[in-house]
């Protein structure tokens, strides 16, 4: 992997083909739910913003995707994620399986509709 990408192209070309693969089809998952979102490197890692705001971050790593939905995104959907390892936060979909593609899709709807609303609710406040 490049220690230092300067967006998701150069990130992802880092990695070996099965890697590169996996990290593709998160991606395209994200701007096929989120089309609107930006694509950004952010803490070393892809990630996508919408209205300024952080939606999701996604990384590569030797045996799996680290996926990152901050803490809300993670706890929404608990009970589907049982069987993943997780934290604060993320989730590893491990690189032996294939992507759960429609997870990672209603977690970045999920997102979405979090961020749409955080935004929403600030604009009324200004």
């Amino acid at each position: 992997m490049l220690s230092k990408a300067s967006n998701i192209d150069e990130y992802i070309a880092g990695f070996p083909p099965d890697i590169r693969t996996a990290l593709d089809q998160v991606r395209a998952t994200i701007h096929k739910v989120a089309p609107e979102a930006e694509e950004t490197i952010s803490y070393a890692m892809p990630a996508f913003r919408l209205q300024k705001q952080v939606l999701v971050y996604f990384a590569g790593y030797e045996q799996h995707i680290g996926f990152y939905a901050l803490p809300s995104g993670t706890a929404a959907l608990q009970e589907e994620l049982s069987r993943y390892k997780t934290g604060k936060g993320s989730i590893q979909f491990p690189l032996k399986d294939p992507m759960p593609l429609d997870l990672i899709a209603r977690l970045v709807e999920f997102r979405v509709k979090e961020t749409l609303e955080k935004v929403a609710m600030k604009k009324k406040k200004a």
